[in-house]
C-alpha cells in the first residue's frame, strides 16, 4: 500500500508567511484545479466554482479588507488571549503567486437534487471537499495553500463580481513556498492545542 497519500495528509499546512516571490506554473495550477473539481458532490451537482486572481491591485483591496477585519477581532480579545493573537498572521494575500476564491451554488442541480432532499447543505458540503481535493493537490505539488476567513461575503461578492446566488466560501493563498511548518501555526503559537484521535472516536453510540 502506498504512503504517499497520507504523507500528503501529514505535511499539509495552513501557510501564512512562507511564501516566496515565485510565479505559479499554469500546468501546475491547472492540475491542481482539476483534482478540486474531481470532488465528489452530491447528486453530480459540482456546486463550486474557482475566480483564480493574480491582479495586484485586487488581491491589495482583499487583504486591507482582511486587516481590517484581523483589527476588529483583536479589539475583542482580552488578556492572555490577546497577547497569543498578536503574533498570529491571519493571511498571505500579497505573498502568494495567487488566490483561489471558491464558491458554492446551492441551487446548482435544481430543485430536485439527488441526495440533498433532506440535507440542503450537502451541497456546500460537496464545495468543502473540492477545498480539501485542492489543498492537498496543491501540497502533493510542493506548493503552499492558506485558507483566509476573515472577510464579510458581501464586500468579496461586490470586489470579484460574484453573483448573489453564489456563497464566497473561501479565498485560498496559493503559491510556492520556502517551507512547511512541522508544527501547525496555531500549535506554535498556543493558540489551541491539537486534540488526539481517541477523544474524537466513539463506538455504537456517541459518548461511549
Amino acid at each position: 500500500m502506498s504512503r504517499d497519500l497520507y504523507d500528503v495528509i501529514a505535511r499539509r499546512r495552513d501557510v501564512r508567511t512562507e511564501f516566496v516571490d515565485e510565479p505559479l506554473d499554469d500546468d501546475v495550477l491547472w492540475r491542481v484545479l482539476d483534482a478540486a473539481h474531481r470532488a465528489p458532490s452530491v447528486g453530480l451537482t459540482q456546486p463550486w466554482d474557482f475566480v483564480v486572481v493574480r491582479d495586484r491591485a485586487v488581491r491589495s483591496r482583499f487583504a486591507e479588507h482582511v486587516a481590517q477585519q484581523r483589527r476588529a477581532f483583536a479589539e475583542g480579545l482580552d488578556g492572555e488571549r490577546a497577547e497569543r493573537f498578536g503574533p498570529i498572521t491571519v493571511q498571505g494575500v500579497l505573498g502568494a503567486a495567487a488566490g483561489i476564491v471558491v464558491t458554492n451554488d446551492p441551487g446548482r442541480g435544481g430543485p430536485h437534487v439527488l441526495g440533498a432532499d433532506t440535507i440542503p447543505d450537502t451541497l456546500l458540503y460537496s464545495t468543502c471537499l473540492a477545498v480539501q481535493n485542492l489543498w492537498l493537490a496543491a501540497t502533493a505539488e510542493g506548493l503552499g495553500v492558506g485558507w483566509v476567513s476573515f472577510f464579510r461575503e458581501p464586500f468579496l461578492r461586490e470586489l470579484l463580481g460574484i453573483p448573489e446566488r453564489l456563497r464566497p466560501v473561501a479565498w485560498l493563498c496559493v503559491g510556492p513556498v520556502s517551507h512547511l511548518e512541522e508544527v501547525p501555526d496555531l500549535e506554535r503559537h498556543r493558540w489551541r492545542a491539537r486534540r488526539p484521535l481517541a477523544e474524537a472516536v466513539h463506538r455504537e453510540r456517541f459518548g461511549s
